[in-house]
């Protein structure tokens, strides 16, 4: 038996309702943590709120055309200028340690070695740098009838290689996600087959936000302590990790200088008003008093 099956999981018939929506983490975490020059993995239509001070290159591995070609499902929608044609899970045209930040939204679980892809990631980052991951929760999504990934699944294809589980990947996808009710299991085998030699893009792996969580810890224990967890978050269907590089952190920007002179006029005359104002107030209190 596939060791990616779990039959004794209960059967669902729909994916779970995800929790409502009280704030915008990606914004609010993209808003706090990330600064200066990085890369955004496969952003397609829904590129991240970048702050001000945070200047990204678009990464997909693909132009627009071929990615419209890709995902006809998009036809409608505005893609993302690719400024770098690129394997996400490699990054072989970017030199080691040079981004300030990388973010990869819903890219990890499509990532064959996800372990070798967080471990490459944090090569190509700077001391103090910033890796920014939004994953699904498979509870939410079409993936609601598959079973976690195992920890030791992932740690078997980072030493042994992800050719060892591929086929299983394509098959638990075709028998539990893009189910064909009456069909014999030579034909699911047979399309299983047939996405796998397309290299079609599927989810590789899945998880729940705390089964995710124990992967990055474990990826910690690995690398040595090579990254601090600074933030998790869950929203809606997916859930949020901040890591950041050991090292020293990047120089915080210059203090501003002195204000020009319309800019302190102004705050002087404010400061006038508001001493006016007190002034007027313990007055009109002593009047009330008397």
């Amino acid at each position: 038996m596939s060791e990616l099956r779990s039959p004794q999981e209960p059967k669902l018939d729909a994916p779970a309702e995800a929790p409502p929506i009280y704030f915008d983490a990606r914004r609010e975490l993209a808003a706090r943590f990330l600064d200066g020059e990085g890369l955004e993995i496969g952003p397609l239509h829904l590129p991240l709120a970048m702050p001000p001070n945070a200047k990204p290159r678009y990464v997909d591995r693909m132009q627009i055309d071929d990615l419209r070609r890709e995902y006809p499902e998009l036809a409608g929608w505005n893609l993302t200028e690719v400024d770098v044609v690129d394997d996400g899970e490699k990054l072989a045209t970017i030199a080691e340690g040079t981004q300030d930040f990388i973010v990869a939204n819903h890219f990890l679980e499509h990532c064959e070695n996800p372990i070798a892809t967080i471990e490459t990631h944090l090569g190509k980052l700077k001391p103090g740098g910033v890796l920014f991951y939004a994953v699904p929760d498979k509870r939410y999504t079409f993936d609601f009838r598959r079973p976690v990934t195992p920890l030791e699944h992932m740690i078997a294809d980072y030493d042994e290689g992800p050719e060892r589980s591929r086929a299983e990947h394509y098959e638990q996808w075709t028998r539990l996600v893009i189910v064909e009710e009456g069909e014999t299991e030579e034909q699911t085998i047979a399309r299983a087959r047939e996405l796998e030699a397309a290299v079609y893009s599927i989810h590789m792996h899945v998880w729940t936000q705390a089964e995710f969580l124990r992967l990055i810890l474990a990826c910690r224990e690995r690398f040595g302590d090579a990254f601090d967890l600074e933030a998790t978050a869950a929203q809606g269907i997916e859930y949020m990790v901040v890591l950041r590089k050991r090292g020293a952190w990047p120089a915080p920007a210059p203090p501003p200088g002195p204000a020009p002179p319309a800019a302190r006029n102004a705050s002087q005359q404010a400061k006038r008003v508001i001493s006016k104002l007190k002034r007027e107030a313990r007055a009109a209190r002593q009047r009330w008093r008397g």
